[in-house]
């Protein structure tokens, strides 16, 4: 026994092991990496501590039995980033073309729910042509048993997909139900149904690329949160991601060491233009405010009217939600709130405070919005801030619209501190046609209807076009210069991390999906 086992082991390092850190170099070329290459370059060097090396598929129908891989198309186990352990599991196009088969599916129970115990995060690296068809029900009951388990994890640990090859059929909605999809740019693709289906079906002839690759998943559907060029980039994005998390829902992210000194940034002082109507872009607000080099942006390039992101204040963590007046004038829109909602609701879960920076001229009108539901998408997001329990701080630097200042995390839903910039303007809509509506009569009487009209909008500018008449309700707890932001909020985040808030009892709130 002891002969065939070392016998098995040989086998194992020699497949497995042989050359693995040199094979790394490869990817300089953008080519694809193997499983397990992958693993090692993830994983902290020599933390990898790999289950289930040994299985093979009990399949015996259509020749099946005549073909044995040790681990069945999958490399599971778990190892250390950075010193934290995390579990994973790599799936090998190599054998099967990583078809999930009944065993195949265990293995990845397996470490899900070791993962759960513990609580540490999951990381997924996904490259398989889907469901193994010689298994027939058995395959898809294995890919239910790992929906179970994302669904049973959600909140819990935190859940990271990369895909770094075809995903296809039932095999997509595993990623979509973790918390962050990466996409490899070129060489990985999800869809439900692929080209050939969807020509015999709808008769349209399209790509695997155009169809399902990272570039339309990370700037039309939205299922991809990050694209990156290769397999080594894809690897290095998940540390980074990493990073800012905790490793579960009871942690908190680790703090940077941090020495609080002058932290007035004058560059935030010229950012905002003379003219309301003109944009600036918010990444330029952001960059003046946290710790250099830190902002780490997720959903870049879609709803690009809103920005959200990972950062760093005086060293803790913090995630960022931000309107963009670059594009439509950073109004919120159908795409914008479900972005922002699922966002919040993901920091939320992982005690990873919120930072609002809002310049908002309301939602975006039409039939497409409102055909398309952006009544339900746009209380999505005031649902996820109301629901938000952990400490909220929320900076108005220009507009500050209708609807959209409730939803921006105001006072109203429960922000624990709002502050606002001078050239903030708190009003139900703007002043040019706030104007025209109230001074209707005064107007069409005036001899000179748009001299009048001019006049009457300065009034209602001088009333409403600033920060203070809500600054007098308390819905603005301190007007504050520009350069003194970054200050301010340290000691404000810092004041809050200790905050405790608790949800009136019940299984779960019916969120508009």
């Amino acid at each position: 026994m002891d002969s065939k086992i070392n016998n098995l082991n040989q086998k194992l390092a020699k497949a497995y092991l042989g050359g693995g850190e040199k094979r790394i170099e490869r990817q300089h070329n953008n080519k694809k990496l193997t499983a397990r290459e992958r693993v090692l370059y993830l994983l902290d060097e020599g933390s990898f501590e790999e289950i289930g090396a040994l299985i093979t598929h009990r399949t015996t129908d259509f020749g099946m039995g005549d073909q044995q891989f040790y681990g069945d198309g999958v490399v599971t186990g778990y190892g250390t980033i950075d010193s934290r352990l995390v579990y994973v599991f790599a799936q090998d196009f190599t054998v099967f073309g990583g078809s999930l088969s009944e065993t195949h599916a265990e293995k990845i129970c397996k470490i899900m729910d070791l993962a759960m115990k513990v609580g540490a995060p999951l990381i997924g690296l996904n490259d398989s042509g889907g469901a193994r068809i010689q298994e027939g029900v058995r395959s898809l009951g294995g890919y239910a048993d790992i929906f179970y388990r994302n669904v049973q994890a959600s909140g819990v640990i935190p859940q990271i997909s990369a895909i770094m090859g075809p995903c296809a059929g039932g095999a997509v909605y595993s990623p979509a139900m973790t918390d962050f999809t990466i996409m490899v740019e070129d060489t990985s693709y999800m869809f439900v149904t692929g080209p050939n289906v969807v020509k015999t079906v709808t008769n349209e002839t399209v790509t695997s690329e155009a169809l399902g690759g990272a570039s339309t998943h990370s700037t039309k559907s939205g299922v991809a949160h990050i694209t990156s060029s290769n397999d080594v980039i894809c690897l290095e994005d998940i540390k980074k991601l990493l990073s800012y998390l905790p490793q579960n829902n009871t942690e908190t992210p680790d703090a940077l060491p941090y020495q609080l000194t002058d932290e007035i940034r004058e560059s935030l002082s010229t950012i905002i233009p003379d003219s309301a109507n003109k944009p600036y872009d918010m990444h330029h607000v952001i960059t003046g405010i946290i710790d250099e080099d830190s902002f780490y942006e997720i959903h870049k390039d879609y709803a690009e009217n809103i920005i959200v992101g990972f950062a760093r204040l005086g060293g803790r963590s913090i995630g960022v939600i931000a309107n963009q007046p670059m594009f439509l004038a950073g109004v919120l829109d159908v795409n914008s709130s479900k972005k922002a909602a699922r966002f919040v609701r993901f920091c939320d879960a992982f005690n990873i405070p919120l930072l609002v920076l809002e310049d908002v001229p309301g939602f975006l009108p039409g039939t497409d919005q409102e055909w398309n539901g952006i009544i339900v998408h746009g209380a999505k997001l005031l649902y996820a801030f109301s629901e938000a329990t952990v400490p909220r701080v929320t900076v108005i630097t220009r507009k500050a619209y209708g609807g959209a200042y409730d939803v921006m995390n105001s006072k109203h839903i429960g922000a624990d501190m709002n502050f606002a910039w001078p050239s903030a303007e708190i009003a139900v809509m703007g002043a040019k046609g706030a104007a025209e509506i109230i001074f209707k009569k005064d107007i069409q009487s005036a001899e000179n209807k748009k001299a009048k009209w001019k006049e009457k909008e300065a009034e209602y500018a001088e009333l409403f076009a600033n920060p203070y008449s809500a600054a007098e309700r308390g819905f603005i707890d301190e007007v504050i210069l520009p350069e003194t932001t970054r200050k301010k909020l340290i000691k404000a985040f810092s004041m809050l991390e200790n905050k405790e808030a608790h949800l009136p009892y019940k299984k779960h709130g019916n969120i508009p999906l």
